[in-house]
């Protein structure tokens, strides 16, 4: 039952503090934090009661058998992984949203959108994923949308539109898994079952892409993190993005393999153009907050590289990366908005000089920056490397193009770190105040420790991430 309550319990709770609360409450973050940390005790709980191989079976609520229509709640060591991601990050950014105006309503929204979250990751039947994919848009349309910056309603409509109609084609492939195989528990659904394969892998490839996203489908998710609250973006950054990737593993690769390797190719070529492309608009980029989007996009293209090769070696590299770039990007997202709430600017030329004036900030800044360019030592470094060595052993020694994105990123983060860390002090930087609220600032030291702790010892991550893959692939590829 305790699953249950974690999934269910944060939207009553939510709606609690809705209408019992005062707007200003300082009681609404306690709460939050309070509930985001027994989650993750939930989440290392489920860790340690894993079996080695296939799914721990919670519990099966809400049955419809007529229709197949059963909340089955089922984790293993991919799903459990990506629920400790998220209650770590939502602890978190709620630390870092801890001055945060309109505090009942803010936190509130945060507890309603874990609650969805964590049904994502937890169920495995198709209807019940598809109903908490969606309702984890409703608060997050609304954090961009009431919190943001001046173009947060066009933000967050584009937000809205763009993975609401990618979630219809997700929708379609599930009812036509359905139609063909009378069943939405994607535990039992085997490719071989399905008379139309090429077509649900297409439809649940595009719909899961927007949500990563990659190149063409990318361009809502720029708008969103200039127009979002920086707490907002490293949540989006860290988390909604990794339900685009998630899926695309447990359920494109894992669930359809042939199709998978038929179609690597296609995989292999967005995720390099996403990965060069996004590079590029971020060496290009004067504005702070959209060259770390851009950068943010780069890396899950890196993500998509490492998907293609339907390996073993290449999806643990993927997960251990998609940890890595939650770690690395929130920072950077995070320091971006104190930067423009103190300066009053979002341009680098308006920030130089900071390491005079803010040099605790300015070290994390660089360090978070570093770790993005990947250098050894962060976790930055495991996860290029070993998406790097995936890649070259999967498709061949042409893959080591996958390196010149670690150039292209070294370029924009040593620019960045010259127009905004270094150089002359701008009038700007000398007349703000950097003053950081102890607790946000606690927030920002927690990212930095995961950055070099798991760089420095990324056996800690790989133990786990290793065990979610070893048993449902061979060497060589998917089976």
């Amino acid at each position: 039952m305790i699953p249950l309550y974690f999934i269910f319990g944060p939207v009553i709770l939510a709606a609690v503090m809705m209408l019992f609360m005062s707007k200003e409450s300082a009681a609404a973050k306690y709460m939050a934090l309070t509930l985001f940390i027994l989650m993750l005790f939930v989440s290392l709980d489920l860790l340690s009661a894993l079996p080695e191989t296939g799914y721990l079976v919670l519990r099966q609520y809400l049955a419809v058998e007529r229709f197949d229509f059963v909340l089955s709640l089922q984790v293993d060591h991919l799903s459990v992984v990506m629920l400790i991601l998220t209650s770590v990050l939502l602890i978190l950014v709620t630390l870092s949203s801890w001055t945060m105006k309109d505090q009942k309503n803010y936190f509130s929204l945060l507890v309603l959108f874990s609650g969805p979250i964590f049904g994502v990751f937890m169920s495995t039947n198709f209807l019940w994923f598809f109903i908490f994919w969606e309702l984890t848009l409703v608060p997050m349309y609304f954090l961009v949308g009431i919190w943001g910056a001046e173009g947060r309603i066009y933000a967050a409509v584009k937000f809205f539109l763009y993975t609401h109609v990618a979630s219809m084609l997700i929708l379609l492939a599930f009812f036509l898994i359905y139609t063909q195989t009378g069943m939405f528990d994607m535990t039992l659904v085997k490719e071989a079952m399905l008379t139309t394969p090429a077509l649900v892998w297409w439809l649940l490839f595009i719909g899961f892409a927007v949500k990563m996203p990659i190149f063409p489908f990318h361009t809502w998710l720029p708008d969103a993190h200039v127009q979002a609250p920086a707490p907002v973006s490293a949540l989006l950054a860290g988390v909604l993005l990794k339900m685009g990737a998630y899926a695309m593993i447990r359920m494109v690769v894992l669930m359809l393999p042939e199709q998978s390797q038929n179609f690597a190719w296609v995989m292999l070529a967005l995720g390099l153009i996403t990965l060069f492309y996004a590079g590029f608009m971020a060496l290009y980029e004067t504005h702070l907050k959209k060259m770390v989007a851009y950068s943010s996009i780069s890396h899950m293209g890196l993500v998509t590289v490492a998907i293609s090769t339907l390996s073993y070696s290449g999806l643990s590299a993927a997960l251990f990366e998609m940890i890595g770039h939650a770690l690395i990007i929130s920072p950077l997202f995070l320091i971006a908005g104190f930067l423009h709430a103190r300066t009053g600017s979002w341009q680098m030329q308006d920030m130089g000089g900071l390491m005079q004036k803010a040099p605790y900030l300015s070290a994390i800044f660089v360090l978070a920056g570093l770790a993005a360019l990947g250098l050894p030592g962060t976790m930055g470094f495991i996860g290029e490397l070993t998406i790097l060595i995936s890649a070259i052993d999967r498709f061949g020694i042409g893959l080591i193009i996958v390196a010149l994105g670690s150039m292209i990123g070294a370029g924009y983060i040593i620019w960045t770190f010259r127009r905004v860390v270094y150089g002359e002090k701008s009038k700007r930087i000398e007349e703000s105040n950097f003053s950081m609220n102890r607790v946000e600032f606690l927030a920002l030291i927690l990212f930095a420790m995961g950055i070099v702790g798991f760089g420095l010892f990324p056996s800690l991550l790989f133990d786990t991430i290793n065990t979610a893959f070893s048993m449902l692939l061979t060497p060589g590829g998917a089976l």
